[in-house]
């Protein structure tokens, strides 16, 4: 038995993440297939779809991965290069018992991992514990083998343009950002109809235009000067994999997660009365009291995509979201964080409105809040802040949820503190309708930190 040992930094809560030649290695992605095949065999499985996106570590890192794939007995096919969602559906629809995608997402170039699904459902916490578990034992079931490739794109893009609906003729700027979602974005725009500006859309490692994060304003500049530029309706972005969405209306403003989830719900519940859509702690209020407001059953969650995926299974919710951008429709598609489809719902309802995207954010009342902060804690002390937190508000009979972190109403609004699943740092928002309601809930929440001995964030 040869054992394996991963840096413990790169097992994260939802994937696998770090950098090449520091953390993360050839080697690492080969153990990876070795201990997958050995988990997925253990319950029955066989056949692993494996893509790549276009970082400039991915094909190596792919070919190691499919060579202890391989070793273990699994029967591999290679999607090849393309969004994180193409694999997704290429399980779904190809009759895959797992799928593992090589991708470093949204972070910086240097940086990769592997995002990994698994018997219909998301591969994450636990599971990924267990692989380390399994590596480190060396205790790898051995087989032959097979190794095949399939080329799903043109039916992926088909499925996605398949749902599109709507008599308008928009004109929209899309920024891929030099990320893996690039030549699905030009087949997809090539079917739909109105005008299309398409930006960024060559699959480039390097990102040499900008990070590809669309959570990050100074990313979507380019998207609204090209809206404003050349009077758009709107504008589409995309992370580094295809799995996040970020938007702008006609008038070059950023429509954050809970803003587009708000939008995109009133299509659903118009046909779904009732259906309970999701959205993580982060989520503005005015995302739930809309809800609400249409008739539909809101219920707020944990932050993680596959946190995500897993309480929509378990509820039968058709629509789910995130802060981050990623959007989950299991209303007519399958259930997974798909940017690429959420654009084309998006583009549908506008479409089908008879409004612009900036007469339905301006539907939706104003808030005023801080942006997501992040502040350093360390790994086992963000847990305890948290429970410090949470035990003196209690104490008080505050008004929480305690899903994630604290999450506090006030008459003012509310803040919250929860500590990240992936970062050795705390998250904390406040929102309020008033900048003097803001205030007091940034005063509460500083308090909070001081008790605890946290330096608080810079506002």
């Amino acid at each position: 038995m040869i054992s394996h040992r991963f840096d413990p930094s790169i097992l994260r809560e939802y994937d696998i993440r770090g950098i090449v030649g520091q953390t993360l290695s050839e080697d690492d992605a080969h153990a990876l297939g070795r201990a997958f095949a050995t988990w997925l065999s253990g319950q029955g499985g066989q056949a692993v779809h494996v893509g790549r996106d276009g970082r400039l570590s991915s094909l190596a890192l792919e070919e190691a991965l499919v060579a202890g794939l391989t070793a273990g007995g699994m029967a591999v096919t290679r999607i090849g290069l393309g969004p994180t969602p193409m694999l997704y559906y290429a399980v779904v629809t190809g009759g895959g018992d797992g799928g593992i995608m090589v991708t470093g997402s949204h972070n910086p170039p240097e940086h990769n991992g592997f995002k990994i699904v698994a018997l219909g459902k998301a591969f994450y916490g636990a599971d990924i514990q267990r692989l380390g578990a399994i590596a480190r034992a060396g205790d790898f079931v051995a087989g032959a083998g097979s190794d095949g490739a399939a080329d799903v794109m043109e039916q992926y893009v088909a499925r996605l343009a398949d749902d599109y609906q709507g008599e308008a003729q928009l004109a929209v700027a899309w920024d891929a950002g030099n990320g893996s979602a690039g030549e699905a974005m030009q087949l997809l725009t090539a079917r739909l109809p109105g005008h299309h500006v398409l930006l960024n859309a060559e699959i480039d490692g390097t990102f040499p235009n900008h990070h590809p994060d669309p959570t990050m304003p100074e990313n979507l500049v380019q998207l609204q000067e090209t809206v404003a530029g050349e009077g758009l309706d709107l504008g589409i972005a995309f992370d580094g994999d295809g799995d996040r969405l970020g938007a702008v209306d006609g008038k070059g403003r950023i429509l954050w997660g809970d803003q587009m989830i708000a939008i995109l719900a009133r299509d659903v519940l118009a046909r779904l009365p009732g259906a309970t859509i999701i959205a993580d702690v982060k989520a503005s209020q005015v995302l739930f009291d809309e809800v609400a407001r249409l008739g539909g059953t809101p219920l707020m969650w944990k932050t993680g995509h596959s946190l995500i995926k897993s309480k929509m299974a378990e509820t039968g919710a058709p629509l789910a979201g995130e802060m981050s951008g990623h959007i989950f429709f299991a209303d007519r598609y399958y259930g997974f964080d798909d940017a690429l489809y959420a654009a084309v719902r998006l583009l549908s309802l506008v479409a089908g409105s008879g409004r612009s995207l900036a007469q339905l954010r301006d539907e939706l009342p104003e808030m005023v809040n801080t942006p997501e902060l992040r502040f350093p804690c360390g790994e086992n002390r963000k847990f305890e802040v948290v429970d410090e937190v949470a035990a003196r508000l209690a104490a008080r009979g505050a008004d929480v949820n305690d899903c994630d972190g604290v999450r506090v109403k006030t008459d003012d609004g509310w803040w919250l503190l929860r500590a990240s699943n992936t970062q050795e740092v705390l998250v904390a928002r406040c929102e309020s309708a008033t900048a003097a309601g803001l205030e007091r809930l940034k005063a509460a929440l500083v308090a909070e930190l001081e008790k605890s001995g946290v330096e608080p964030p810079d506002f």
